[in-house]
């Protein structure tokens, strides 16, 4: 199943559910169009400076994010000897995208949301920065992104995804999930 995009009001209600350390993980997702594997794999000895330099796994490409105070404060709070976002029974290994993954698909379920996972923070930012007016060859650049066609989905994918966040929002007016 293909990842949803949400409404930011849905997706910080969502975030709100998750353990703190998984908040933060899909928060730094989200602010800088990070993958959730990439995140898990910050090593703590990266928090020595705001600029956090690392490179994905998926693309084999480098990339350099700049922290904010807050994110990176948050970060030495809860970091490992070795990784930031620890395994839960391993300290030497980080964790899994999986329980992230779990996390918010099941925070997603408990309101009634289908297709929501750790992928939907890529495209929030991806929206986000076409709401600023950036171009999508620009996102495309964001993104890492080899083929300019994706970047087109992931920049539009609140308009696929309109029903679904109208009818949790009507809901969440109502009272009906809390």
């Amino acid at each position: 199943m293909r990842t949803q995009w949400v409404n930011k009001a849905v997706y910080n209600f969502l975030l709100a559910g998750l353990t703190p350390a998984n908040a933060l993980v899909l928060n730094i997702c989200e602010r800088h169009g990070c993958r959730v594997g990439d995140v898990l794999n910050m090593r703590t000895s990266d928090l020595r400076t705001r600029r956090w330099s690392y490179r994905e796994e998926k693309t084999g490409k480098r990339r350099i994010v700049t922290l904010s105070q807050s994110e990176r404060a948050a970060c030495l709070q809860i970091a490992g000897k070795i990784y930031v976002f620890e395994h839960r029974l391993d300290r030497t290994r980080h964790r899994t995208r999986q329980a992230v993954w779990k996390n918010i698909h099941k925070a997603a379920e408990y309101v009634g949301l289908k297709g929501v996972g750790t992928h939907t923070a890529r495209k929030i930012y991806a929206v986000s920065l076409r709401d600023r007016g950036y171009s999508v060859s620009t996102i495309q650049q964001r993104l890492n992104h080899s083929d300019e066609f994706v970047t087109a989905i992931y920049a539009y994918a609140d308009y696929y995804s309109q029903k679904i966040n109208a009818d949790l929002i009507r809901r969440l007016h109502l009272g009906s999930i809390i």
